[in-house]
């Protein structure tokens, strides 16, 4: 693993994003709820970072949506994708096509920043409590960053 600062951002104040910033915390990351609806942004619990823009995001960041149903999906994407984050996703039913596609399409987004979104994000492990998605959407993460496929498949012995 490099020694670049890793950065996780939960896009949307949502039960998942709390356990995102709790465990990504525990992981390592630095962690940042960006809600750009102020209002909504008090959900955050207490000793995490909330902003309403979106903060500068370095090739070390990771960007979890965690609301596909939000109506500022598509504006909160695009201006994500301005940004040189190592990994963008949004959580999602993986057997419908996103709503993030058709938002950023009609927002003139080209289709190889729109080919940047990761869709379904996190290891299949069928989770479906906060919890569990964002374990999984976590060791999906660092699986990326390190390299491997996930899973419980490992190198023989001596490889």
């Amino acid at each position: 693993m490099s020694d670049e600062q890793r950065v996780l951002v939960a896009v949307f104040a949502t039960p998942v994003a709390s356990y995102l910033l709790r465990y990504g915390k525990d992981l390592g990351y630095t962690t940042v709820l960006f809600e750009p609806d102020g209002a909504r942004a008090t959900d955050v619990a207490n000793g995490f970072e909330a902003v309403s823009t979106v903060p500068g995001l370095g090739a070390g960041t990771d960007v979890v949506v965690t609301d596909h149903n939000r109506p500022e999906l598509g504006e909160v994407l695009k201006a994500v994708l301005d940004h040189p984050a190592r990994w963008v996703g949004v959580l999602g039913n993986p057997r419908r096509v996103g709503p993030h596609v058709a938002a950023l399409k009609a927002l003139d987004v080209p289709e190889n920043q729109i080919a940047r979104v990761q869709r379904p994000v996190g290891l299949n492990i069928g989770s479906r409590t906060p919890p569990e998605i964002a374990v999984a959407t976590l060791a999906g993460l660092l699986a990326d960053r390190n390299g491997r496929p996930g899973g419980f498949e490992f190198p023989p012995p001596g490889d």
